[in-house]
């Protein structure tokens, strides 16, 4: 077994339980100031602007890639990446440099990815680690694209306006007869649509206002029947209680030295934000995880939220037979 096979093997989440970090974190009077309430913040006309420039400014930064680790654990807590069929799409939002495109591309040698990310600097990044792993066809398998997916909207190309039309409207059965029937013309203008999106990390870095129609963009592309496979900061996070007040810029919204913005969430505001968008919640819980930091030895608490929606195959409509 490889050292990336054994790491993914022994990797755990539940090594401590979040009620009891809460309890902890609550009755602390130094960590106060996260639980207050925070004034309702002004309206900020370019804070989604600023907030891209300081991610790119932030990928150039450390475009080396050594800042990020291949996350060798992903397949384990999404499987359905395997085990899915041959050809299937994934869609990644916010790639970074390739940290969880490449488990996936090297975890089931017959999927497709496309990945973007708001930051060209870093697609070259990814572009550069991706190729540099000698997956097998992963050339004809990984495509990375430039996109601000809350500013403009996934591409065209993607999913067409027709093909989102019908993925709004019907049933996976009625979309499997048209599969066959679609013309050549709306052959060659999209993709068809994805059948899984990946939200690994990206949310928490988009601003909280814009955050449902984040979501909403991302169900536009998804097929009906597809998932979306979330994991991103959770409350109490180890990251979270490293900031100090004065970098509180909403209620359990932080912003670095740097201008990058986290959010941290719960398992409700994940499940409300997905349901309103017309997700179906299958999976939404904490994952907690205990570490040591190799260099003082000190044990770091972390705590990310996990979670899979699913895009219903039917959309209800009334008076519908």
């Amino acid at each position: 077994m490889s050292a990336s096979e054994t790491e993914a093997s022994e990797y755990h989440s539940k090594d401590f339980n979040w009620e009891t970090l809460r309890q902890e974190i609550e009755n602390d009077p130094s960590l106060n100031y996260h639980l207050l309430p925070f004034p309702s913040p002004q309206q900020e006309e370019h804070h989604s602007r600023d907030s891209i420039k300081a991610w790119q400014k932030f990928h150039i930064q450390h475009s080396s890639g050594k800042f990020f680790k291949e996350r060798r654990y992903l397949l384990k807590e999404f499987p359905e990446l395997v085990s899915c069929e041959d050809g299937c799409k994934v869609l990644e939002v916010g790639c970074g440099n390739g940290s969880t495109a490449l488990p996936i591309l090297r975890g089931n040698e017959k999927i497709i990815l496309y990945a973007c990310d708001c930051s060209n600097e870093t697609l070259e990044r990814a572009k550069e680690f991706v190729a540099a792993s000698n997956v097998i066809s992963v050339e004809h398998r990984f495509h990375p694209f430039y996109c601000d997916f809350v500013t403009t909207g996934f591409p065209k190309w993607l999913a067409c306006d027709y093909c989102r039309e019908m993925f709004a409207l019907k049933g996976q059965n009625y979309l499997s007869d048209i599969r066959e029937k679609r013309t050549h013309e709306t052959d060659i203008c999209c993709v068809g649509g994805v059948d899984f999106i990946t939200l690994i990390f990206t949310l928490s870095a988009v601003p909280l206002q814009t955050m449902p129609t984040a979501i909403r963009e991302c169900f536009s592309v998804l097929k009906p029947g597809g998932l979306l496979l979330f994991r991103d900061y959770g409350l109490y996070d180890m990251t979270m209680l490293r900031f100090k007040p004065e970098q509180r810029v909403r209620f359990r919204e932080y912003m670095r030295s740097d201008g990058t913005r986290s959010y941290f969430f719960c398992p409700d505001n994940v499940r409300n934000l997905f349901i309103c968008a017309g997700f179906i919640e299958l999976e939404i819980e904490y994952c907690c995880v205990k570490s040591v930091n190799r260099r003082n030895g000190k044990s770091m608490q972390r705590v990310w939220v996990h979670g899979k929606f699913q895009k219903p195959t039917c959309i209800y409509r009334p008076g519908s037979s």
